[in-house]
């Protein structure tokens, strides 16, 4: 047996509904889990869409393999504390904490 995980949405009448599409190539009947928050309000507005994450990765794959890649050492060369407009002191101050 196989496992696919994905998300998906259930409306008023109980009806699933999947954010994406399933990689399967045939038709076929399968079980379904169904995995719900304990919260009654979720809110995943801030979550990156899987295909948007997944597009970003292989991205960075393709970029990688193509030698299009910086040192570690460079990664944070010309950032500093002052070029983070609109990061106040308390903020800050959260992260040199951490």
């Amino acid at each position: 047996m196989k496992a696919i995980e994905t998300t998906a949405t259930i409306n008023e009448n109980g009806e699933l509904t999947l954010d994406g599409l399933l990689e399967v190539t045939k038709p076929q009947r399968v079980r379904v889990i169904v995995l719900l928050s304990e919260d009654e309000e979720v809110d995943d507005s801030d979550e990156t869409p899987t295909e948007e994450a997944i597009e970003g990765i292989h991205q960075g794959i393709r970029e990688a393999l193509s030698g299009q890649t910086i040192p570690l050492s460079q990664m944070w060369d010309g950032i500093d504390r002052e070029s983070w407009d609109g990061m106040d002191a308390e903020t800050w101050d959260g992260i040199d904490a951490e």
